[in-house]
């Protein structure tokens, strides 16, 4: 039986297929078997909006290649779309895992030289060299090959040639923030590096470098696989423009009980806030532990209708109150929506009000929620 009082988390697939269009016609993606071409990152359960809802939809839309993170994602993944489409693991060669990623036709991003090395050598032993992946590191001192480390590989002219090189790809750290120095100075870095290497890569070899802000920072930065993942979920690639992608995501709390109280009543733990006059306070049924972050205290708003509801005292656990004196009384009652991420307060606008971003928000959304899918078509 479903709880009546469980908030709603409503994904709209045909957004999601329509983003990924979107997004491959910017980079002028040709064909499935051609370049360049786009891809889709759906780690994490689809930024947790349902991996196993999300890819069918983008794999029906023309995407051919998935990045995920973790070897779990990547089989999981493989069971869902069959075989075909490529499907890279971009956290690496995990220990002991060259096994199940063979048997699951997966690649992955050798982002070290113990881990290249570790891939040759599981190659050796029955004499079939595997396609991986390899990341350069331009500049964000996290995952992939330094500078020296790249050089000394391409110095064995043979070192690329001794499994089948499925891509080369770099990571920007600053794309969302298209005045940065960073992008063009990652950039030169990753050409250069290219460069330098272009007598040891096998002829044909894709790269790889912009994720969803990349795109829109240019051509020059599309080079042959574009790994789109927040723009493709309604999260805007461009802060400070508005958004050009679709709204995937709408979030509405179901409100338990509303009250009336005094000037001077306070509300919820550690009594931070007080009303400042006679007004109404109703009781919304999800909280922190719904991904409805506690930093929103006395600091977010949600909406019924046209009508912004402030968010007053702390959020708690499973439940938050708002502040609805100003909202006509039809549209408070319980059993009523409302909206916490919605058409005019997206997940990027929620972000904000909690001082973080709106990755972090969707990645958050809770599995108590009743999920509901919108048909893709």
């Amino acid at each position: 039986m479903l709880d009546q009082n469980a908030a709603v988390l409503t994904i709209d697939l045909a957004a999601v297929a329509q983003n990924y269009r979107q997004l491959a016609d910017r980079i002028g993606q040709v064909n499935p078997t051609g370049w360049p071409q786009c891809g889709a990152a759906v780690k994490a359960n689809a930024y947790g909006l349902g991996a196993a809802e999300i890819a069918p939809v983008l794999l029906a839309a023309g995407c051919r290649h998935f990045f995920v993170a973790t070897l779990d994602e990547g089989l999981s993944l493989r069971r869902l779309l069959g075989s075909g489409p490529q499907i890279f693991l971009l956290n690496g060669l995990p220990a002991g895992g060259a096994p199940d990623i063979i048997a699951a036709d997966l690649v992955p991003v050798l982002d070290s030289p113990p881990e290249i090395d570790a891939w040759r050598q599981f190659g050796r032993k029955d004499d079939i060299p595997r396609p991986a992946a390899i990341q350069i590191d331009t500049g964000m001192s996290r995952l992939g090959l330094t500078a020296r480390e790249w050089q000394t590989l391409i110095a064995d002219r043979d070192s690329l040639r001794r499994f089948p090189l499925a891509l080369v790809i770099g990571h920007l750290a600053c794309s969302d923030e298209p005045a940065s120095p960073h992008n063009a100075q990652q950039l030169a870095v990753f050409r250069r590096h290219l460069d330098m290497a272009r007598e040891v890569i096998p002829a044909g070899t894709p790269i790889s470098f912009a994720n969803s802000s990349g795109i829109f920072l240019g051509a020059d930065y599309h080079f042959d696989l574009a790994r789109p993942g927040a723009a493709l979920y309604g999260l805007n690639p461009i802060p400070g423009e508005p958004n050009p992608m679709r709204q995937v995501v709408r979030l509405q709390g179901k409100i338990l009980q509303v009250r009336d109280v005094d000037a001077g009543t306070p509300v919820g733990y550690g009594a931070t806030h007080t009303c400042a006059h006679s007004t109404r306070i109703a009781t919304i049924g999800c909280g922190y532990a719904d991904g409805v972050f506690r930093a929103l205290s006395n600091q977010g708003a949600v909406h019924l209708g046209d009508h912004r509801a402030p968010i007053v005292g702390r959020v708690s656990m499973d439940l938050l109150s708002i502040d609805v004196g100003d909202v006509p009384a039809a549209l408070v009652k319980p059993g009523a929506l409302v909206d916490i991420i919605g058409p005019r307060q997206g997940a990027d606008d929620l972000a904000r009000a909690a001082g973080t971003i709106g990755y972090e928000i969707l990645t958050a959304l809770s599995t108590r929620y009743q999920r509901r899918y919108l048909p893709a078509g």
